[in-house]
């Protein structure tokens, strides 16, 4: 679009934060996916701010991107701007009240899960060792209010600021994120999360620590780490597990193309090397039809789709 790259290299002048073209198969945990149109890293709220200013005033689409590990974009890519968060959205802080043995935390969202989590293990602060093992970033995890081993984000979080698509910056608190089960109102909103804050309690450093060893230990055991995936594939349906649905329908080692189901955990569907979007998307609906066939349940994705289908 004639103007546009010029205006948008004006708001983010170094050429490696602003890149055309760029696959997202480098950006995503299924390795899959074509290329965004445009490929931003914002690094401060007003560069962010302004990006999707200039996208209202080009009517140019635009994606929000965290560490890539809950969506499947398709193999035509993405039209638009996908924006990831960079720099200022990378930091945290920590404080610390010994009186009351309590901490607060804060962190961009642009931060990963997993750093997150041992960052404040290693201060001994619990109540955030389910997050040790996501691969997500803790954007993503507000807006989906990801969770694990009887943990959710919803537990320990006390606010969030977000920027809004006209790019108004606001707070929203726990309550007003309305978070439930992979859920929240920015599910509902055009609303990116720039950062969140979060209380904890003080606990044994020593035992937090084996606790998200134990944690990890029980996740490499039981998950098909080893193979590019975005986790869970389906939600959890009310009184039941994905996984064993899709085990009992017959799915087991499933194969279209270079995608499959899990042996090892049939929730996950894993990219066995060379599969496609479209194949891994075939699959998913492969999955769901043969599962309602089966059971009367019909899965839910808990995959986010990104681009043409």
């Amino acid at each position: 679009m004639e103007g546009f790259l010029e205006a948008l290299e004006k708001i983010i002048p170094e050429k490696e934060r602003v890149l055309q073209k760029e696959p997202m198969s480098r950006h995503t945990t299924f390795r899959v996916g074509g290329p965004a149109e445009y490929f931003v890293t914002a690094d401060t709220t007003g560069e962010l701010q302004e990006v999707l200013l200039l996208c209202k005033r080009y009517k140019m689409p635009w994606t929000i991107l965290g560490n890539g590990s809950n969506v499947l974009v398709s193999d035509n890519g993405i039209k638009g701007v996908v924006i990831r968060l960079g720099g200022n959205f990378t930091a945290y802080e920590i404080k610390e009240d010994l009186c009351g043995g309590t901490a607060e935390a804060s962190a961009g969202a642009g931060i990963s899960l997993s750093f997150f989590a041992m960052k404040l293990a290693k201060r001994g602060f619990t109540g955030f060792e389910f997050a040790a093992g996501i691969p997500g970033s803790v954007g993503g995890a507000v807006v989906m209010n990801a969770g694990a081993y009887g943990g959710e984000i919803k537990d320990c979080i006390t606010k969030a600021e977000i920027v809004t698509e006209d790019g108004e910056c606001r707070f929203l608190s726990a309550d007003e994120l309305q978070l439930s089960y992979r859920h929240s109102i920015l599910m509902e909103k055009n609303w990116i999360v720039t950062r969140a804050w979060f209380s904890f309690s003080i606990g044994s450093k020593l035992y937090i620590l084996s606790n998200i060893e134990e944690l990890n230990r029980r996740r490499k055991e039981k998950q098909p780490l080893e193979l590019p995936s975005a986790g869970s594939t389906f939600k959890r349906p009310a009184g039941n597990y994905a996984g064993k649905l899709i085990m009992e329908a017959g799915l087991a080692g499933a194969r279209i193309g270079g995608a499959a189901v899990s042996e090892k955990h049939c929730g996950f569907v894993v990219n066995l090397g060379n599969a496609t979007a479209a194949d891994i998307y075939a699959l998913m609906r492969h999955i769901i039809v043969t599962v309602e066939e089966k059971s009367g349940i019909r899965l839910a994705p808990e995959v986010k789709l990104l681009g043409e289908f």
